[in-house]
């Protein structure tokens, strides 16, 4: 079993050259990293392809590198939700869980409409064991829209975390996200 994590979206290129850092070494995702190293447990966080600005197939030419298997579990947070319940459609790969975490599916004039415009596979829940998706009562409208349009899809286990706001560093206040590794350990 091996944990793979696709990040979310920058707003924009200035962003994330002014913040010094890349969108996979932020807010919960290092500490969910070290947590599931101690107990050794494989953690991938690949580097999707000018995440400001998503192409999905860009996207999808660059996840395909890894070797997903029937045992994995895939974490998307944000644009990353979309790209991975999109990629499972499409491909019909096995997993043992999807967890979305503060998704996204709703496309503004900023991002590219064929990222987040397209139709959800309607056999998608034969493809993974269980779903469960992250939201917060403080989340924006098109995120908790979004997560809505998800559950819909995907018959999911709603978590709904009070004050985690889209979970980020600056939403949550922390990097720390125990809710998610355990459900993660379950």
């Amino acid at each position: 079993m091996k944990i793979i994590i696709v990040h979310g979206c920058p707003s924009d290129i200035e962003k994330a050259q002014e913040e010094k850092t890349r969108t996979y070494d932020k807010h919960w995702i290092p500490w969910l990293t070290k947590k599931l190293s101690e107990k050794n447990i494989q953690t991938l966080v690949p580097l999707m392809p000018e995440p400001w600005y998503p192409n999905y197939s860009n996207w999808k030419k660059e996840f395909n590198k890894l070797k997903v298997n029937k045992e994995d579990i895939l974490i998307g947070h944000s644009c990353g939700c979309a790209f991975l319940v999109r990629w499972l459609g499409e491909t019909k790969k096995h997993v043992k869980k999807l967890i979305l975490v503060a998704p996204w599916k709703i496309s503004d004039e900023k991002r590219e409409k064929e990222f987040y415009d397209y139709n959800i596979n309607p056999n998608i829940k034969e493809y993974f064991d269980k779903t469960i998706i992250f939201t917060a009562n403080d989340e924006e409208l098109d995120g908790k829209e979004s997560a809505k349009i998800f559950d819909k899809a995907l018959d999911a286990e709603i978590i709904e975390l009070k004050n985690h706001g889209h979970y980020t560093l600056g939403d949550m206040g922390t990097e720390e996200f125990p809710e998610l590794l355990q459900k993660i350990l379950e």
